[in-house]
């Protein structure tokens, strides 16, 4: 910050953190997750800001970014944490929804929030598009109707308060108890196509209104988020 006159405030704008959580930074070091784009941003080395050593291999170039050509961003490193770990003020648990079964041996199921499983996500982030954090949820994608680009146990993060579909877009779905991602499309009077991505194996689905109700198809929010593992 000396070096290049900056203030407190003009960092915490810089690396998007709030004032608080950058003095937090101050006291206890540098999260894992923040040294690369705090590096990027502020153009030193990665090793010399989590050391404060010189680099031993005698780089001192800040990381490369991303190819001007690529259609990829990087939102941050991987950070390790447990239900022990303290949140961040900038910070907020997201539950996930899961399937329960009623009774069993009935086959009927339900979705409700998962008391156990949830995700960290960045206030930021969900600023960025438009989310509510008390709106926000987690699910995950089973199957393969959704491949290649959602493979099965892809998790996605949806939106509650954005039920009003937007043609084209990918929405999570309570379909009778069971959770379903799908992209959408509205039909005259009221009804939805349901499509997936893997056409050849999953074609499209058509509803009417009245079929919607019957099938207790509901729109449980737009999906703005997702994650895949490989």
């Amino acid at each position: 910050m000396a070096e290049q006159g900056l203030t407190a405030k003009q960092v915490a704008e810089t690396l998007e953190v709030s004032p608080q959580t950058l003095n937090n930074w101050f006291n206890r070091g540098l999260p894992a997750r923040a040294i690369y784009q705090a590096a990027l941003k502020l153009f030193v080395g990665q090793h010399w800001l989590t050391t404060g050593e010189p680099d031993p291999s005698g780089r001192s170039d800040p990381p490369v970014p991303p190819a001007a050509d690529s259609n990829a961003s990087l939102d941050g490193p991987f950070d390790v944490w447990d239900d022990d770990t303290p949140l961040e003020n900038d910070e907020v648990y997201v539950p996930f929804l899961k399937e329960v079964e009623l009774s069993a041996g009935s086959g009927r199921t339900v979705v409700e929030q998962s008391h156990k499983q949830r995700l960290r996500f960045g206030k930021m982030t969900l600023r960025r598009q438009n989310v509510q954090p008390s709106e926000a949820v987690c699910v995950t994608v089973s199957g393969n109707s959704m491949e290649p680009v959602l493979p099965n146990g892809s998790t996605v993060g949806v939106d509650q308060g954005s039920t009003s579909v937007i043609d084209g877009k990918m929405y999570a779905l309570n379909h009778g108890g069971q959770l379903r991602v799908k992209i959408l499309y509205r039909m005259p009077m009221g009804g939805l196509r349901l499509r997936s991505y893997n056409r050849e194996e999953h074609p499209d689905e058509e509803y009417t209104a009245q079929q919607m109700m019957e099938n207790e198809l509901v729109v449980l929010g737009r999906v703005f988020w997702y994650s895949v593992l490989v």
